[in-house]
């Protein structure tokens, strides 16, 4: 289990360098500058929430830091069984990958129930592995199942 997490995490780390060399060097990879290929970067927003929500620091038993740039943050996240997360945010876009979930429940910053999943835990073939995912407003994931949520979050800055 592992090693299979670190592997993808390598290959996501290997993607998101090239990505980022693309982009300090200017270029799409198709030799025209990203400006007139149409990829310039848009600025994004101002976030409306306070730091104190970020992920790391409102709930840093739950996110872990495995790299940090100006450009992308790479978050471990583990919820073990029968364990809610304090509410917190994720100001940036993100990638994440899913190693292993089960059943929960989302929250709102209000506490009040957004969603509940009760599929139960799936690993391998079964589970839909990576997705996108907008920035999230405060919320709030409680793992109502017997075994850890665990995912990589790829934030892009």
């Amino acid at each position: 289990m592992k090693n299979s997490l670190l592997s993808w995490f390598g290959a996501v780390v290997f993607g998101v360098f090239v990505g980022v060399a693309l982009g300090a060097a200017g270029h799409s990879g198709t030799g025209q500058p990203l400006k007139a290929a149409g990829w310039e970067r848009q600025a994004a927003p101002p976030w409306p929430y306070p730091d104190s929500l970020d992920a790391v620091v409102a709930a840093p038993k739950f996110h872990r830091v495995l790299f940090e740039n100006d450009r992308v943050r790479v978050l471990e996240v583990t919820v073990p069984p029968h364990q809610r997360e304090p509410v917190h945010t994720h100001r940036w876009p993100s990638v994440i990958y899913k190693e292993q979930t089960g059943r929960g429940r989302y929250y709102d910053a209000t506490g009040q129930l957004v969603h509940e999943s009760t599929t139960p835990y799936r690993k391998g073939p079964d589970l839909v592995r990576a997705r996108w995912q907008a920035p999230e407003a405060p919320h709030a994931v409680e793992n109502t199942d017997e075994v850890a949520d665990r995912f990589i979050r790829v934030e892009l800055k």
